[in-house]
């Protein structure tokens, strides 16, 4: 699965920790945790927060496209 790569990678790169990328998710930390091991698959709030918070695309953050930006109507 590509997410648990990229959502590890973006709170890599913003120097954050798992509880709080966790927070910013509206998720304790074992279910963050969870996700960045590919145990789980995110819920569809938290990935919806999750790329608002990172503000990337919900289909980058899926490996559904290469293309980071958001783009809002």
């Amino acid at each position: 699965m590509i997410f648990n790569e990229r959502i590890k990678l973006l709170r890599r790169e913003h120097r954050l920790t798992q509880a709080q990328v966790a927070r910013a998710g509206g998720m304790v930390v074992r279910a963050y945790q969870r996700l960045e091991n590919e145990e789980a698959r995110p819920h569809y709030t938290s990935l919806l927060k999750l790329a608002d918070y990172f503000q990337v695309s919900v289909d980058w953050l899926m490996g559904r496209t290469d293309d980071r930006e958001l783009h809002q109507l």
